[in-house]
């Protein structure tokens, strides 16, 4: 059973071969893998091609090459499902990973799935993949993972002043059938979402993928 995590380092170890300009071979993936059959290294190299990751050249042992979107593409991790109609508790390992464009220096970045309906005025419907920037702290009408007595959840922060001038912040869904979430304690801010993709359009490697 080959994992979702090789499968990552596969990816970024050919992605770095190339961009060196030294592309590697089959059984050079195998070697630095360490995998114990070139055919294992074959399958992952297909699945890459199969999600668009890589792109296979015909008849040439070297044959593979980024496409341009995935230049600067690396793998982030997916946390598992955060509860949009509700809460749940917050996910920590991962269940596979997702391909995203940049450099993974500039931010910390990581992927959660959304189940509900809570969302959906936001265009964040159940089963997207929301992909998240980790941070503390978020500006009013930004759409934040939120951490509440351990579970997390997927609303829009917005802050408030009561009459006494005490700040508050709530976490309000994007449809009128769900209600706000008051914090009673501390609200602690997960991350910030920046991007959410529809699972048909996601490159998601499971733990699974390629057996």
């Amino acid at each position: 059973m080959m994992s979702g995590e090789t499968q990552r380092r596969v990816f970024e170890f050919v992605r770095d071969r190339i961009l060196s300009g030294s592309v590697p071979t089959v059984r050079e993936v195998q070697r630095a893998m360490g995998f114990r059959a070139v055919q294992s290294a074959q399958e992952h190299l297909d699945a890459l091609v199969a999600e668009g990751l890589l792109e296979k050249i015909p008849r040439i042992s070297r044959g593979y090459r980024l496409p341009e979107h995935q230049a600067s593409a690396f793998m982030i991790p997916l946390l598992g499902r955060v509860q949009a109609g509700g809460l749940e508790d917050a996910v920590e390992d991962p269940e596979g990973y997702v391909a995203v464009d940049g450099n993974p220096s500039r931010s910390r970045l990581f992927a959660l799935r959304v189940r509900g309906e809570s969302m959906k005025n936001a265009a964040i419907l159940p089963d997207d993949i929301v992909i998240v920037r980790q941070q503390s702290s978020a500006e009013h009408g930004d759409i934040v993972v939120a951490l509440i007595d351990d579970q997390a959840t997927v609303k829009r922060l917005k802050v408030t002043r009561d009459a006494g001038g005490s700040i508050r912040a709530e976490l309000h869904p994007e449809n009128p059938d769900f209600l706000p979430i008051i914090p009673v304690g501390d609200l602690h801010i997960l991350g910030k979402v920046i991007e959410v993709r529809r699972q048909y359009e996601a490159s998601v490697f499971y733990d699974s993928d390629v057996s």
